[in-house]
């Protein structure tokens, strides 16, 4: 069986951390990777493994391309610390890893909000997070996927359990942070900002998710979700106004 090393990036995750750690206990080898957490994030992590490598936070992407060189194995699994490895996703990946046929795999996920299951609004969420250690993520400051160019990939069954909601605090600074890196994501793309993207574009995100996907089955968390996503989308615009104010008042 290939030997597997399980990434975890962590930055004030105790709430969220030791449900992850045990869920990967299996592993070859753990490796958390911590943006210097003040919280007992550090703590809870030297109980699983002394595996633990710092560096100050620049993007998602950026941090998990620094962490996968120096994973051990030739097998990484990235697990973000707001998801679980499932018994069933477990035994697929040990399955899996006596006899690897593909380079990287797509794993579903299971999504949870203020502790209730999603079915809707985020349907079809899914991820690559098992692969070989010469993979890497696209440099995106925000959302980035693992480039998959010439790669063979493949699915697995099991999915990935996602707990996306610590409190209410939380969820709103991470929207905040995710819609001003997105921002600079889309700056070279969008060169001027309408109506259309500040009413248009978020208007048909909530529909989207609500009605399209109909996330209305989903109860008040299908309404919440629904327009957090259509919030996230006007403030990713909105903060791009604001860049570039910025950029012109230097000038």
């Amino acid at each position: 069986m290939q030997k597997l090393t399980a990434i975890i990036p962590c930055l004030n995750e105790e709430i969220h951390l030791r449900a992850v750690l045990e869920s990967v206990k299996w592993a070859d080898e753990i490796m958390v990777v911590d943006s210097f957490s003040t919280d007992k994030s550090i703590e809870i992590a030297k109980e699983y493994t002394n595996f633990i490598i710092q560096r100050e936070y620049e993007n998602s992407a950026s941090q998990k391309n620094w962490a996968i060189p120096q994973a051990t194995h030739e097998w990484i699994l990235l697990v973000d610390a707001d998801e679980r490895v499932t018994p069933e996703l477990k035994s697929e990946i040990q399955e899996i890893l006596k006899n690897p046929q593909k380079d990287a795999y797509w794993i579903a996920r299971e999504n949870y909000f203020m502790d209730k299951r999603v079915r809707h609004v985020v349907k079809g969420d899914k991820v690559v997070r098992l692969f070989k250690k010469s993979c890497r993520y696209q440099p995106l400051h925000v959302h980035s996927k693992l480039d998959l160019e010439g790669l063979q990939v493949g699915w697995l069954k099991a999915k990935l359990e996602h707990h996306t909601f610590k409190s209410i605090d939380h969820f709103m600074w991470k929207i905040n942070r995710y819609a001003e890196w997105s921002a600079r994501d889309y700056l070279k793309k969008t060169p001027r900002i309408t109506f259309f993207h500040l009413l248009i574009k978020p208007g048909f995100r909530f529909f989207k998710h609500y009605i399209l996907e109909r996330g209305f089955l989903d109860g008040k968390v299908g309404f919440i979700m629904s327009s957090v996503h259509a919030w996230s989308v006007f403030l990713r615009y909105w903060k791009m106004l604001e860049i570039r104010r910025n950029e012109k008042s230097k000038n």
